[in-house]
């Protein structure tokens, strides 16, 4: 029954840290960049946009298509940082507890 006991003790703190670790995710930003920097996009490592920067020489109109897909590549590479960054957050929080591997949270 202790042990019962132990582990509810420590699902009850890792809830608390993965609640501190979400409201920490929403102030992380990381950059995503593509064209040689040319376009950067901003997310916070939960992912939501928080700005686009586009380089002057990339506004016209012949060349529309490609800075649409440089858009689409900076998001995508902020959005893999992003996901990085989540992943190595919740590694810290779950540390020493005896989970399965593979298993993903929060679930």
């Amino acid at each position: 029954m202790k042990d019962i006991m132990g582990l509810m003790k420590q699902a009850q703190a890792m809830q608390a840290r993965m609640m501190d670790m979400q409201a920490e995710l929403e102030t992380i930003e990381v950059e995503g960049q593509s064209g040689g920097g040319l376009v950067r996009v901003t997310l916070t490592a939960k992912g939501g946009m928080k700005s686009v920067v586009i380089d002057d020489s990339l506004l016209k109109v012949e060349e529309k298509e490609i800075l649409e897909d440089l858009l689409v590549t900076a998001h995508e590479d902020a959005r893999k940082k992003a996901e990085r960054t989540s992943e190595e957050k919740m590694k810290a929080v779950t540390a020493g507890l005896p989970l399965p591997p593979g298993m993903k949270l929060p679930f």
